[in-house]
């Protein structure tokens, strides 16, 4: 293939990918879109591969993260494409000198494997650089409704990104094969990819608990006026989740433990702000059960907490968990000077949320069940980093509430792709998992990822569940440290070996 046809490939298949994902969901595209990545970068020297690799991944994160450009613009939206694009063209490097080192044999049988495990590494990268990592649009997140998704409940999203990235490279192995008329390896290869994406229908997934269940009543307040000002509306957001909460209580839905507001409900902390404290506590007066609520804390000196905290019927804090991975240029600014000269919607953040310590939990005392159940505390893009979601079930989590607010991103997919991971989380911890949000998609999910209730972006919205507790331990969550870690390290092993290689035979006498 020539340069620009190499390069349309890559670009294409980048699209593809983008079209796996929420809201359009196509799955199935996660591999050819791969596959096509793998055609592009076939016979790449290094720089090639590069440029290949980093034209996918821009056209990937492109339409993928269009909801950035709702939130704060198109020179943001196009910066943070570009800069994760390049993550791919890192990989598409890699791959080019494992690929060209020799060090593989065996054909596609054996390249497939390294391609796989090259991406997970190059994802779980994307995951923890610059500034904590962003995740978003790890190939797992894609793969929800096909059955290599339940491989989650084993290995979390890099077993799940591994197994999808193997059978896009058997797809474009075979494809390969086939172009040099290799009928054998061209028509059994996506056949194996096949059978890779089947192999979760070998995991034993089950929707029950333990017996105990809770019952919570879940508010999705909404707002009229969505957008970066919603923050302005903070009274009328308030209110919005205090009168959602008298309407589903009229409805007498059943007992309730706990009610469950998103993330920035009461931005106006309660315990400093009489107004909110007296809509807080009429909404669970009337409950008859405590609220778990999302507000700053206004405390530090030198920045704010976005906490989540439980609030009883008597006007009393249980607990709290403060959120331990801000969002960069969006809850806090690094480098704000530079930043500052690309955009100047970094001076909406006028306070930088810090980080929060401890495990994303809180303890709340059920009487109905006579004892204190520990609930996982995830907020808003925290649930796409793997050590807070699997830390908080390590930490004693038996259900999951993922609480958020999705006002910023208008009727974009934005909420859905959030969606997708909280039904991953599932999977991966075998607990039932909550989204709630201030304007939508909130969901109720089992512990299958199968969603039991959702509910529509910009309305306001009431749901009640009886969500099954569990207390046992998934093999993703005993081995998450090993999860997190071992892509990453196989991968750099390979890429050293590779370049070692390499560089060996290119100075041998």
């Amino acid at each position: 293939m020539t340069f620009l046809l190499r390069l349309s490939v890559a670009g294409v298949g980048g699209l593809a990918l983008a079209a796996a994902f929420p809201d359009l969901g196509w799955w199935p595209l996660a591999y050819v879109g791969l596959a096509a990545l793998w055609l592009s970068l076939a016979r790449a020297q290094a720089w090639g591969g590069f440029l290949y690799g980093w034209a996918f991944g821009t056209a990937f994160m492109l339409p993928h993260v269009w909801w950035a450009h709702e939130a704060v613009g198109a020179i943001p939206w196009v910066a943070l494409s570009v800069a994760s694009g390049a993550f791919y063209g890192l990989f598409g490097a890699a791959w080019a000198h494992v690929r060209r080192s020799g060090m593989l044999r065996g054909g596609v049988w054996a390249e497939a494997p390294v391609f796989a495990v090259l991406w997970a590494g190059m994802e779980q990268l994307r995951s923890v650089v610059p500034f904590g990592g962003f995740p978003w649009g790890r190939i797992a997140f894609s793969q929800l409704d096909a059955s290599v998704s339940a491989l989650a409940w084993v290995g979390g999203a890099a077993l799940v990104s591994f197994a999808a990235a193997l059978a896009g490279a058997l797809l474009g192995g075979g494809l390969e094969a086939l172009m040099r008329r290799h009928l054998v390896t061209g028509l059994a290869a996506p056949i194996a990819g096949i059978a890779v994406v089947a192999s979760g229908m070998a995991i034993p997934l089950s929707p029950q608990g333990e017996g105990e269940e809770l019952r919570l009543a879940i508010i999705q307040g909404n707002v009229e006026n969505p957008g970066l000002d919603a923050f302005a509306n903070a009274r009328e957001v308030t209110a919005n989740h205090r009168d959602g909460t008298l309407e589903l209580v009229a409805t007498d839905p059943g007992p309730i433990d706990l009610v469950v507001w998103p993330e920035n409900s009461v931005d106006y902390d309660p315990r400093t702000d009489a107004d909110s404290a007296a809509m807080v506590t009429e909404a669970a007066q009337a409950a008859g059960a405590p609220v778990l609520l999302g507000t700053n804390d206004y405390s530090p000196d030198d920045g704010r907490y976005n906490t989540s905290l439980v609030w009883t019927p008597g006007g009393m804090v249980l607990d709290t968990y403060a959120k331990q991975r801000p969002a960069p240029f969006a809850e806090y600014i690094p480098l704000r000077s530079i930043a500052r000269n690309f955009s100047d919607e970094v001076d909406r953040v006028t306070t930088d949320v810090l980080p929060g310590e401890g495990p994303a939990t809180v303890d709340v005392p059920i009487a109905a069940l006579d004892r204190t159940v520990t609930i996982g505390t995830v907020i808003c893009f925290e649930v796409a980093y793997d050590p807070i979601v699997t830390g908080s079930v390590a930490s004693g989590a038996e259900v999951l509430i993922v609480q958020t607010n999705n006002a910023s991103f208008g009727d974009t997919a934005e909420s859905t792709q959030q969606l997708a991971m909280s039904r991953l989380r599932a999977i991966e911890t075998g607990r039932s998992t909550v989204q709630i949000s201030t304007v939508g998609v909130s969901g109720v999910i089992d512990p299958t990822g199968r969603i039991l209730q959702e509910t529509e972006l910009f309305t306001a919205a009431q749901m009640y569940a009886e969500t099954p507790l569990r207390t046992d331990i998934t093999p993703a969550v005993r081995f998450r440290l090993v999860w997190q870690w071992l892509p990453l390290v196989v991968a750099l092993g390979f890429v050293g070996s590779a370049v070692s290689r390499r560089l060996a035979n290119r100075y041998e006498w």
